[in-house]
């Protein structure tokens, strides 16, 4: 596969907590002139970007992150003024102490609330897979599905670990036809990148999108 045929599946990301103007800016010229199929940013930055890119990049931001559990009327709020300042695809945290207590159901109706909003702009759900097990990875299938998000995510990027193929087969097995695949987390090679698309991705976060154009 191409440089730049993978570099259009990558939301071209930037998340530390201490990331500058001077540094979002690059990420967004980088993103123009690799093709990528968006810039990962923090909300906080939104607003800015669409005023300085407002016709040529696609912007994503994240709700609830890194660690997903703030309750759903402010992961709501959060998502709202997202879009209304010009984001067009949102990834989202779940709580993962709702999954861990086994209330399943909870999560799905937040991840509705949070698609009703959306609408027809892009909803994307972070499992953070790290921290579950088997089962419970399989019931945030079910839950991301029966929701109606478009894509199901492994990772934030901030947990113990990130992506992993495993996952991503098992992800592939419990889904729904609608639903794609994000994965993101310590993916920093074009050879990995290579794998996790040819694994059935259709999105890949990372902040390596560079490495696919270095003589």
């Amino acid at each position: 596969m191409t440089s730049e045929k993978i570099a259009s599946y990558i939301d071209h990301t930037l998340l530390k907590p201490f990331c500058t103007w001077e540094q979002i800016d690059n990420l967004c010229k980088e993103a123009i002139q690799y093709h990528t199929a968006s810039v990962c940013v923090p909300s906080c930055y939104v607003k800015r970007i669409k005023e300085a890119y407002p016709t040529n990049l696609t912007i994503c931001t994240v709700v609830g992150f890194p660690l997903g559990y703030c309750n759903s009327e402010a992961k709501a709020k959060e998502t709202q003024q997202a879009l209304a300042d010009g984001a067009d695809e949102i990834d989202m945290v779940i709580n993962i102490t709702d999954v861990k207590n086994g209330d399943y159901d909870k999560v799905e109706r937040e991840l509705a609330l949070l698609k009703e909003i959306c609408g027809e702009k892009v909803l994307k759900v972070i499992i953070e897979t790290c921290y579950l097990t088997e089962e419970e990875k399989i019931a945030m299938c079910k839950a991301v599905t029966n929701a109606g998000a478009d894509y199901i995510k492994t990772s934030t990027g901030f947990g113990t670990a990130g992506a992993d193929l495993k996952d991503i087969e098992l992800m592939k097995e419990n889904i729904g036809p609608d639903v794609k695949i994000k994965a993101a987390g310590g993916i920093r090679t074009k050879e990995a990148m290579e794998q996790y698309l040819a694994a059935g991705c259709s999105r890949i976060g990372s902040s390596s999108t560079a490495v696919l154009f270095e003589s």
